[in-house]
């Protein structure tokens, strides 16, 4: 059953990495198994040592940190998705895109990033590559590729980029910026969360390593926490691969993997509806005269559409959006509502939604959260798929609890 390699995206997501006549397998079952096995028989001694070596038929597997078959599973299929060679599955998105970090610099190195990151990934930067690991750390706006440009070195050995970025929705040009790391014979990672393999593959367009959250879309059921490092550089991978074994030892658990792997069969149907759902819940709110600014690249507003539809396949499940008013406005609106769920994170089934400056970006100080455009206004959505005049209901509740006035005892 396992697929080649010019089979369709869809089928992939289905397929790839299953075979129910592996080596081992009797019931012939078309779900790969989870392997809860934290140690694997051997047929025999090999007396070559090394793990390289090892001959499949006489036993692929030895211990669980290293390999699992069903994480392999997992890895083969995530690696197909995103067009690249190598795969490794982590624990959590933040595991995976440190160990790719790591396998890139040493001290003394110098790492350019976007400035519109994931708040957790840039505290990584600044209080573990930069302040413990003596790593200096340039951000730069990076939907302006001559400012990625300007900021990179001699020393520079990393470039990281998000294209759409949390939460802000912008984009970075991904080939461009993969040219001027060539140049520079720099690695270039991008983390593919927001966009998903389904919408963006960083890979074919030029970067070196890409790096996902598994917990949000290829998951999609908000029911795992994982992460993943995809990537076609033979000796990037043997890096990687070495620290998650060895270095660090961090890798996803077989159950975690087997939800990833069921997730994944359903990608292309989610992200469709995601899109079409989210595309609609944006053009409602641009035309709100509540609303004064929505960040979805989908829209034609959106000042990098035209990027957009030349690297990305569609526009997401993912927008946000300013309200015309202050604090106290979004916290009415978000407290009014119903179908969306007050959580972070995203990518999964149900709709959630989420105010960046008190939750997901609040570690960020005030003033570089201003500085990138995170106000105490914007707040995030993670459109669902859920039937989309519902949700749209929903909205209009909370932007009627913010034109509601407040009742005080003096009105009674």
């Amino acid at each position: 059953m396992e697929q080649e390699d010019h089979a369709a995206f869809e089928t992939r997501t289905v397929t790839e990495g299953e075979d129910p006549f592996r080596v081992g397998s009797e019931a012939g079952d078309v779900a790969t198994p989870i392997h809860l096995a934290s140690t694997f028989a051997l047929p025999g001694l090999d007396t070559d040592l090394s793990l390289e070596n090892v001959d499949p038929d006489r036993g692929e597997f030895l211990y669980s940190r290293l390999s699992n078959p069903t994480r392999h599973a997992l890895e083969k299929r995530l690696a197909s998705l995103e067009g690249g060679e190598h795969a490794m599955a982590f624990s959590s998105g933040t595991a995976a895109i440190f160990t790719t970090m790591l396998s890139c610099v040493e001290p003394g190195d110098h790492i350019v990033a976007g400035d519109d990151l994931y708040a957790g990934t840039r505290r990584m930067l600044e209080s573990v590559f930069r302040d413990r690991l003596d790593v200096a750390v340039t951000f730069v706006d990076a939907t302006e590729t001559a400012s990625v440009e300007d900021a990179v070195t001699d020393e520079t050995a990393f470039i990281w980029m998000e294209t759409p970025t949390n939460p802000r929705m912008t984009l970075c040009d991904v080939r461009a910026i993969a040219n001027i790391a060539d140049s520079y014979d720099t690695s270039f990672g991008v983390d593919n969360t927001f966009a998903s393999s389904y919408f963006q593959r960083p890979l074919e367009l030029g970067a070196d390593v890409v790096a996902h959250s598994t917990t949000k879309y290829l998951n999609g059921h908000s029911d795992s926490v994982g992460g993943a490092v995809i990537t076609s550089d033979d000796d990037l991978a043997e890096e990687i691969a070495f620290l998650q074994q060895v270095g660090i030892g961090d890798m996803l658990a077989p159950f975690d993997s087997y939800l990833v792997l069921r997730g994944l069969k359903t990608l292309s149907l989610r992200m469709r509806q995601h899109e079409t759902n989210a595309m609609a819940i944006a053009e409602y709110l641009e035309d709100h005269e509540a609303v004064s600014a929505v960040h979805y690249p989908g829209l034609e507003s959106h000042p990098q559409h035209s990027l957009a539809r030349r690297q990305m396949d569609g526009f997401g499940g993912i927008l946000s959006f300013e309200l015309a008013g202050d604090l106290e406005d979004a916290k009415r609106f978000l407290e009014a509502l119903e179908e969306f769920t007050l959580a972070v994170s995203v990518g999964g089934v149900e709709s959630l939604i989420e105010h960046p400056a008190a939750m997901t970006h609040e570690p960020v100080p005030r003033q570089e959260r201003e500085a990138i455009g995170i106000t105490d206004t914007l707040i995030r959505v993670s459109v669902g798929v859920e039937a989309p005049e519902d949700l749209l209901a929903d909205l209009e509740r909370g932007f009627e609890a913010i034109q509601k006035p407040t009742t005080t005892a003096d009105d009674d």
